[in-house]
């Protein structure tokens, strides 16, 4: 089925996405049950569990890597992709002004890869389980379960604010999963608090769960940003301030980067948690992380990035912002002046190329910003709110805010301030005009986003090949 969809304008980059999709049997490629696999052997030792564990990592940011695959996971660029271009962040270089999209929703990479870590959790957190090998031992049984519920929790996140309810699977036994029903948003919500619960009890305190000590393993400060994220979404503003706050105490471990150059950086002190991509085979995208090698110009070919920014947000950054100078790329070609993300300084021509960049998941800023919301619209006060932001735009070189904001004038300068730190990561842009409820108001004006086909774009479809193979799923309004 194809479907007409104005969700994103940039169509060019759809045909690119669509391209590097794949499909899925049942309702996702999962490994086999654990019931079926020699769970005894599998998790048999501490290396056994924590090489399983690694490979749920691997495949998330890997996925569709090596031959240069790039947008084929939520968590390798396709978050920020899809999200960037339904919104207001990203648009075409075509000449085209409004070019029309038609995106085949036979499969979707956003809801296969988010699942298909979600059975490599739960195929841990069962074989650990069901393992009595004593050469597992107690320590490396807790901290694999933790950072698989931790990783469980966050793939549900992002299939939640993308698709609205989903199956909300705890099991990799095909028998219980095959046919499940669409779980209300709520209730995967509470799934999230209560698995980031447990990961924040199960999880240490520093980074030495990683050989070298690299912040690519969460650790309970991982499972607590995400939290304060998780509540914040969910309108619980005490509780994200509360868990924002004892990220933002960890100065010991985390610090905002004074230069804008070195914060995606690996193991930069402003990473709470980041994903190590890997190409053995030397090809591909290399030591490039998945946006820097799809966003950077290739100057070997065109010469022009595949995504541009809008001019809407060029025109939010105040002059002498040093975000708009450090983290876009100006490029000019045929004439015209472009722009595109440069948050990270490695892409397709830097494959061979040390590696210095991990792809940034969670880092300290959106803390500040986290709890800066938290606050304004909770008990602590306007003041506090302000206080936070300030300590982003003073990194970013703009004047402190006025401590006389109104409330309105401050839920404003929040809004800004994310879109102007949060760029072209991770679709946040997307999400959060769609949890604020401004997403109509702001996208529906949009000459690029003409003719408007109805605010259900907000909640992209069900692929087709899922409904087909579980007629118990209901189709999204709209599609």
């Amino acid at each position: 089925m194809i479907i007409k969809r104005n969700i994103n304008t940039y169509g060019c980059l759809i045909a690119l996405v669509v391209l590097f999709c794949f499909s899925c049997k049942k309702m996702v490629g999962v490994p086999d049950p654990v019931d079926t696999i020699t769970t005894s052997k599998v998790f048999a030792t501490d290396a056994q569990a924590t090489s399983a564990m690694a490979g749920v990592y691997s495949q998330m940011i890997n996925l569709g890597l090596g031959g240069g695959n790039i947008y084929s996971g939520f968590a390798c660029g396709s978050s920020t992709m899809y999200g960037g271009s339904s919104s207001d962040e990203f648009v075409s270089y075509s000449p085209d002004p409004n070019p029309t999209s038609l995106i085949k929703v036979e499969s979707h990479p956003l809801w296969t890869s988010a699942y298909k870590a979600i059975y490599g959790a739960n195929d841990v957190i069962e074989g650990i389980a069901a393992s009595t090998a004593a050469t597992l031992k107690g320590p490396t049984r807790i901290r694999l379960t933790a950072e698989a519920k931790f990783i469980r929790a966050f793939s549900y996140f992002y299939l939640v604010n993308f698709f609205g309810d989903v199956p909300l699977a705890l099991t990799v036994d095909f028998n219980q999963t095959a046919r499940m029903k669409r779980t209300p948003k709520a209730e995967v919500y509470a799934q999230m608090v209560k698995d980031l619960e447990d990961a924040r009890s199960g999880l240490g305190i520093d980074f030495s769960s990683s050989k070298t000590s690299d912040r690519i393993r969460p650790n309970k400060w991982a499972a607590t940003a995400l939290l304060a994220r998780v509540y914040l979404f969910m309108g619980d503003y005490q509780n994200a301030a509360a868990m924002a706050s004892e990220v933002i105490g960890q100065s010991n471990l985390f610090q905002l980067k004074d230069d804008l150059n070195e914060v995606f950086l690996k193991n930069s002190t402003e990473a709470i948690w980041q994903l190590q991509q890997s190409d053995p085979t030397g090809t591909g995208t290399g030591t490039t992380t998945p946006e820097g090698y799809g966003f950077l110009p290739n100057f070997l070919t065109t010469g022009i990035s595949s995504v541009l920014f809008s001019d809407e947000l060029l025109q939010d950054f105040e002059n002498n912002d040093k975000r708009k100078i450090d983290w876009i790329l100006r490029v000019v070609k045929n004439g015209r002046t472009l722009y595109s993300p440069y948050k990270y300084k490695k892409g397709v021509n830097n494959i061979y190329d040390p590696l210095t960049e991990y792809y940034m998941v969670l880092r300290l800023a959106e803390q500040y910003l986290i709890r800066a919301e938290a606050r304004a619209l909770g008990a602590a006060g306007l003041g506090l709110a302000i206080d936070d932001l300030n300590v982003i735009r003073h990194r970013a070189g703009v004047d402190d805010l006025s401590a006389t904001l109104s409330k309105a004038e401050a839920i404003a300068a929040i809004e800004k301030e994310r879109r102007t730190e949060l760029f072209a990561e991770w679709g946040h842009r997307w999400l959060d005009l769609k949890r604020t409820g401004r997403a109509h108001d702001v996208l529906s004006v949009l000459q690029r986003k003409q003719p408007w086909l109805g605010d259900e774009q907000f909640l992209y479809p069900i692929p087709d090949a899922e409904i087909r193979a579980n007629n118990n799923l209901s189709q999204n309004p709209g599609y």
